[in-house]
Order: C-alpha cells, then structure tokens, then sequence
C-alpha cells in the first residue's frame, strides 16, 4: 500500500470515529431539547463539512515546509519593509531564473473560512499564490518572473485573509535553457505528459512523447452507454492510447516522436516485483498488449508477444531510448508524486539509463501529491508555489518554465482533447463546488470542469533537476 493510500486511509478512519461521535450528540440532542433540532443541525453540518473541511490535507497548516537547495545556491539579501520586498543595494538578478522566497504566512481569521493568498504587486507581472486555510508555518513563494519588479524594488506582497511576517530568504537558482534541447516525456498515462510539461515539450527543438499505459480502467462513463465492463475498458483504453498519439500533435510533435506502449494501468508494481510474469489489464480482459500499440510509428521489442512484462516494458524504453537518444528525460518526481505507476516508470526509466552509454538530464514532474490533494493551490492562470514537504535533510532543486497566456490556453486545450478529462464530474462532487464557490470562494476553472484544469493551467510550469543520489534518484542500485 501507497503511502498516498495509508493516509487516505487514516483520514478516512478518522472521519468515521467522527461522524459517530457527531451522531451521539445529535442524539442526545434530538432526546433532550427537540426533536427536529438534530435535522436542522445535520444539514448545517454537512454543508460545513463540505464547504470548509472536504479537503484531503494530510498534514497540519501549521506545519512549516522544510525544503534544502543545492550547495553554494546564490542567496540575494532581501528585506520585507512593510509590503515591500526590497534587494540590498546593488545586487541584481538574472531574468531567467527561478526564485524562491521562503517566508512565514499566517492566516488571519477569515483565512480558516476562504483561501488565504499572498498576491505580488507593483510588477508588469503581477501574481498570486493561495496557501492551505489555517495557515501558520513556513511556505516557498514562487517569484520567478518577478526578477525585473525585485530589482526596481517595487515589489510588494499583499496578504489576503493572511499576512507575512519574520525575515525572508531569497535564492536564485540558475537554469539551462532546457526548450533548446531534444527532450522526452515520460507520461505513466495519457495526459500526463500534458499536465506536467506540455509548455516545456511544446517549445522544445525535439519533443518525444513515450506513454507506458493505456490508462484503460475506470471506465464507467464508457459503460453508461451499454457497454459492458471489459468493453468499456477496452473502448477506453483504445481512446487514452489515441489521445496519447494524437494530442501532442497540437503542440507540433511530429508522429514520428510519439510511441504508446500500451501496458495495463495500475499492474507495472506487479509487473516489477516478477518480471518475466505477464500482468493481465484488471478490467479489460487483456493480457496482450498489442491492442492499445497498434498505431505506433515503429514497432517495439515485445511486439512479438505482446506479453505484459516488466522486462518486455525495459525492452520497449532501451529501443526507444536508443532511437531518440534525448538529451533532457521528463520523469515523475520518485518522492513528491506516489502514484504507483508514475513511481514504477520513472524506476523503470532509470533501469534502462543505467544500461546505456550516455546519461541525460532529468527533470521530476509532480502530478499528484502524498499530502494535498488541491495543490497547487488557487485558481487557474496563476503562480505554483512549492508544494509541502517536510524533510529538508535531501536538497532539491526546483526549476520554473514560464508561460504566456497564448500558452496557456494551448495547454488548457490540449487536456481538453485528452478523453478522461471530458466527462462531467459526479454529482456530489458538483454539488460541493457550488457549496465551496458560494461559501468558500473558490473559483471553477474558466477551461473546464476537471480539477486538472485548475491545477495544471498556471503561468508556470514547476520541475526539478534530478540528480543520482538526491531525491531518491539512485541509477546504482537499480
């Protein structure tokens, strides 16, 4: 079990020893004062719970972040008078650069009952970034873009239901121009991909898209037109196998680039633990992969059998490597994003490299979080602050590639190609964000109703330098 699944699995524990505990009192209640009263005070409740404590946050707001940067990471003196961020005197920064301030933000009242926000003013590029409700700790302010208006010293932070206090640390890490290289997207499914770098894949010299599933399960949209369970997966995994060949050319990869390799969602763990032991599709009655690969540019290794395997699936990523032969690898992140699969193809991805004769930089991606299911947080369209992280003892080292609006919306229609970010969400999930919109003032998305439109349509795009040894990145032990 994930520990992603641990913890749902204990907040979702919790939750029940509290609705009993809740029921106990509206009972006495109901015994003691009315009858009706405990009616009234359940849909009070329930609308409270979805509107203010719905949220899956696995950790304290007042937790402080605990991140570490490289050694020798330049650190500008800043100073916070007031709203200002002032530079000292003389210290100038490059334009390009990813800058991250940490500074201490604490709610204020109101900032338990709506989203508090440090907006950046007083720039050409003025910004937003919305923390976790209660908040009381450290958190990693994203300033990239703001290195002009840091400079100038006009820019200023604007608490909103919070405020900013204590002494702020600025760094400024430097980056290559990695949109002039021949990079690959490792995407676990379709629209990973898109969701993680499709402004760094869309900017590239050379862009691959190499996609490990056919993201076939769950398909119960698919069965709501008479389908049956396995012909809907199938249907489904069909469709995700198409999106993942088709969409990038959007963003103008060449069909060429863009290989599915059209294993089962959620069987690459069991595929690892045996390798040679082929992993049938849960759902969809499959155990050939052949299906979901039938539109590939080139054939691959296991396409002889078509035999679910993890050494079928290394196979496939050493031909592919070899063919590309990448200069930049786009990967899931091996400790901030624990879906089973990501962490399982970015392992696999790293089997394969320690193999080859060459070794190409790799960037991390975080699609989904151990402890916070909405970040990033706030609205579409705006800045990606650090998410949490509590152990500072491995230096990370974030990298922000920024985006124009124009990109924006290219990037917003792209995952609106991809079929599993379509349907419309359930209805009570519909209905708590009409209550959280009313009561909350969260915002939908203006690009489309899946969560992932809010979370993956920001004016950034936030990677990191993996590096043997940090992060959990260990080539030697694979």
């Amino acid at each position: 079990m994930s520990r992603k699944q641990q913890l749902l699995k204990r907040h979702r524990r919790n939750k029940r020893i509290g609705l009993l505990i809740a029921l106990a009192v509206l009972i006495a209640v109901g015994v003691l004062v009315a009858w009706w009263l405990p009616l009234v005070l359940a849909v009070i409740g329930w609308i409270a719970h979805e509107a203010w404590f719905a949220d899956h946050l696995f950790y304290s707001p007042k937790d402080d972040y605990q991140y570490s940067f490289p050694p020798f990471t330049p650190q500008p003196k800043v100073h916070l008078n007031g709203e200002q961020l002032r530079l000292d005197e003389g210290v100038m920064l490059v334009d390009d650069a990813t800058l991250i301030l940490a500074v201490h933000v604490k709610s204020t009242w109101l900032g338990r009952f709506f989203d508090p926000r440090i907006e950046l003013a007083g720039g050409t590029n003025p910004d937003a970034q919305t923390f976790e409700r209660g908040v009381n700790g450290l958190r990693y302010l994203n300033l990239s873009g703001q290195a002009q208006a840091l400079s100038q010293g006009v820019l200023r932070l604007r608490g909103r239901c919070c405020r900013v206090w204590g002494e702020p640390l600025l760094w400024a890490l430097e980056q290559a121009d990695y949109r002039r290289s021949r990079v690959m997207v490792i995407a676990p499914h379709a629209d990973d991909a898109e969701l993680a770098a499709y402004g760094l894949y869309s900017q590239a010299d050379e862009a691959w898209i190499v996609t490990l599933t056919a993201g076939e399960i769950e398909a119960e949209h698919y069965q709501q037109m008479g389908l049956s369970k396995v012909e809907a997966a199938r249907l489904k995994g069909r469709l995700r196998a198409w999106d993942s060949l088709a969409v990038p050319r959007w963003a103008g990869v060449p069909t060429e680039n863009c290989v599915q390799l059209g294993y089962f969602c959620l069987q690459l763990a069991a595929m690892q633990a045996a390798p040679n032991q082929a992993m049938a599709s849960r759902e969809a009655d499959l155990s050939d992969t052949r299906l979901f690969r039938q539109l590939n540019p080139f054939s691959l290794p296991s396409d002889v059998d078509g035999a679910p395997t993890w050494n079928n699936l290394l196979a496939d990523l050493h031909e592919v490597l070899l063919r590309a032969r990448p200069d930049v690898i786009v990967l899931p992140h091996p400790t901030l994003d624990p879906h089973p699969d990501h962490l399982c193809s970015q392992q696999a991805v790293l089997q394969v490299l320690n193999t080859l004769d060459w070794q190409p930089t790799l960037l991390g991606y975080a699609n989904h979080l151990h402890d916070n299911d909405r970040w990033p947080m706030g609205n579409a369209g705006e800045g990606v602050a650090l998410p949490p992280a509590f152990d500072g003892a491995v230096p990370m080292q974030p990298l922000c590639l920024p985006l124009t609006l124009e990109q924006q919306r290219d990037k917003a229609m792209a995952l609106g190609m991809m079929h599993d970010l379509q349907p419309p969400a359930p209805f009570k999930r519909r209905l708590r964000r009409l209550i959280q919109r009313v009561l909350a003032g969260r915002a939908p998305s203006i690009y489309g109703e899946n969560e992932f439109f809010r979370k993956a349509v920001r004016r950034q795009e936030l990677l990191w330098l993996l590096k043997p040894g940090e992060s959990g990145v260990n080539r030697g032990d694979l």
